[in-house]
């Protein structure tokens, strides 16, 4: 879905219009860090308007979404400031209501998402033809990663062609649309991995029960397959959230399933579970990996028995990360399609940002948790 979103009669927003700081003279405030610099954390209440070089669309910020990445910036682990700059503001997971767009891109109210990642300048090949999360250079910018700011401010600017439109039903949960684009990448490539032969998948496996694991089954029920998912809760939300999809939980190591999956959708990263679902795939099975593993632990395989398993049955092993504008519009597709109160069950906190330590602050049973800018 692109340029201006599908109205619906009706439908109430989340963050009404009176309730926005959308006056050009209140102060920008911004949540950012010093990259590399462990525990920077900070609200500065007077951050510089947003330049116009950064885009044309003038966004008022509605929520921002926060994941694992986000945290692992803030602990020092990387992260780099836009150019001339010595702090990032932080965000990635954004959802904001247009103030203004001379490009007629969009109007004034619609909602809208920016994309995180940009092409890198070059271009290598793959960002020349705007699949720019192929890069092959890795001189790629990101929002609130890598030198561009993020959105974790109460304006921000987009160029129109990174600026994703969102139906008028995804108010409350539209900062859902960055992590849901990563799940449809890796569903596309998927596809087009099956293409190779006669291919009818009928289960599939998803391993983590996070943001990325539950919205990767919501996209796999979506496609009426028969989904399991695995995590290790017995308890809180996530087993609950996988039964209202239609999906079935376990709780059990991944060897001890009594299935051998078509597709494996794995979003751990747990070395331990990367190995053994390459091992359970059935015959031509498709193993993805979106889970970022942390490194320095090792364990002991039978890498042979491994490659004769994967040879031997035509199966494919491959990683996907981030997504191109395609993506961005399936996933917003994808996510107006879906039950909004489920996807609503998602978010387990909303935190003001004043309270902004707090969203930053892990707890135990957190889902996904947003910074909210209207509060």
């Amino acid at each position: 879905m692109s340029g201006r979103p599908r109205s619906r009669p009706g439908e109430l927003a989340a963050f009404p219009a009176g309730g926005l700081r959308a006056g050009k003279d209140e102060p920008v405030r911004a949540v950012s860090v010093s990259p590399r610099v462990p525990n920077s954390l900070q609200l500065t209440e007077d951050w510089p308007e947003p330049a116009p070089e950064e885009g044309a669309i003038l966004v008022e910020a509605l929520a921002v979404g926060i994941c694992g990445t986000d945290l692992e910036i803030i602990a020092g682990a990387y992260g780099k400031a836009p150019p001339g700059q010595e702090r990032l503001v932080l965000g990635h997971e954004a959802l904001g209501r247009v103030l203004e767009d001379p490009t007629g891109t969009l109007q004034a109210g619609d909602l809208v998402a920016g994309i995180v990642r940009h092409p890198d300048p070059v271009p290598c090949p793959n960002c020349a033809v705007d699949e720019w999360d192929m890069c092959r250079n890795g001189q790629y910018t990101e929002h609130g990663i890598k030198a561009l700011p993020g959105f974790a401010r109460d304006r921000w600017r987009l160029q129109p062609k990174f600026a994703v439109g969102l139906d008028p039903v995804l108010a409350p949960v539209g900062m859902l649309l960055e992590p849901t684009s990563v799940v449809a990448k890796a569903w596309d490539h998927i596809e087009r991995i099956g293409r190779r032969a006669e291919w009818k998948p009928q289960t599939v496996l998803v391993t983590g029960a996070g943001p990325i694991g539950l919205l990767a089954a919501l996209l796999a029920t979506q496609r009426e397959l028969s989904v399991h998912v695995l995590d290790r809760a017995t308890e809180g939300p996530k087993p609950e959230l996988v039964r209202a999809l239609g999906a079935t939980y376990h709780a059990t190591p991944v060897a001890e399933l009594e299935f051998e999956p078509d597709v494996v959708v794995e979003c751990t990263g747990a070395p331990v579970v990367v190995t053994d679902v390459m091992y359970k795939a059935g015959p031509t099975g498709i193993v993805c990996l979106t889970g970022v593993s942390s490194g320095g632990r090792t364990i002991d395989f039978d890498a042979g028995a491994l490659n004769r398993a994967l040879v031997l049955e035509n199966n494919v092993v491959f990683g996907s990360v981030n997504a191109n504008r395609r993506h961005w519009d399936l996933a917003a597709e994808a996510l107006a399609r879906a039950d909004q109160a489920w996807l609503s069950s998602l978010i387990t906190r909303r935190v003001p940002v004043g309270a902004y330590a707090e969203a930053y602050t892990p707890g135990p049973d957190d889902i996904k948790v947003v910074l909210d800018f209207t509060a």
